[in-house]
């Protein structure tokens, strides 16, 4: 059974796996960001530079600090722009793959003994339960349409199961 993309998350099916990709969105790379960040502080740096030559200096320092706030602000963006979940159902293994800054953790179950869990409520992820032990994901899906994820994984397991 093949879905449609409809959805900001990329469903590859094929008859040996299952894969889903769930990326966060960006609406700016880091190499744009980048290029508007050093914009900013040409231009801020710039103006308190004029207004410390005729003799305001202290508008410099605080220019200085309003930059090195938007380079922390960029540098926690660039962090998690390319975070993801990855999750890929096979015959025999339900892996996923959870990327989140610089940390990237897999974890493993069999498929015929995990079930989804998801009742709908506000800010519920999809909970992937198996041998005690619960995988959320779901994270950069919107609210909106993790009914329909789990509804795929849902089937995609049962068609396992049978």
């Amino acid at each position: 059974m093949s879905f449609p993309m409809r959805y900001p998350w990329i469903h590859v099916a094929s008859d040996q796996q299952q894969e889903w990709l769930l990326k966060r969105n960006c609406s700016l790379a880091p190499r744009q960001l980048a290029v508007i960040f050093g914009g900013l502080a040409l231009v801020s740096l710039s103006i308190a530079t004029v207004f410390a030559v005729r003799g305001a200096w202290l508008v410099l320092p605080f220019a200085c600090i309003e930059v090195l706030a938007l380079g922390v602000a960029f540098v926690v963006y660039a962090r998690h722009a390319a975070d993801y979940e990855r999750i890929v159902l096979c015959r025999d293994c339900l892996l996923v793959e959870t990327c989140r800054g610089d940390r990237l953790r897999r974890e493993q179950c069999a498929p015929a003994w995990t079930r989804v869990e998801y009742s709908g409520s506000r800010r519920e992820l999809i909970g992937l339960v198996a041998a005690g032990r619960r995988i959320d994901v779901g994270r950069f899906v919107p609210e909106s349409e993790r009914r329909d994820l789990a509804s795929q994984l849902r089937a995609q397991l049962q068609g396992i199961r049978s």
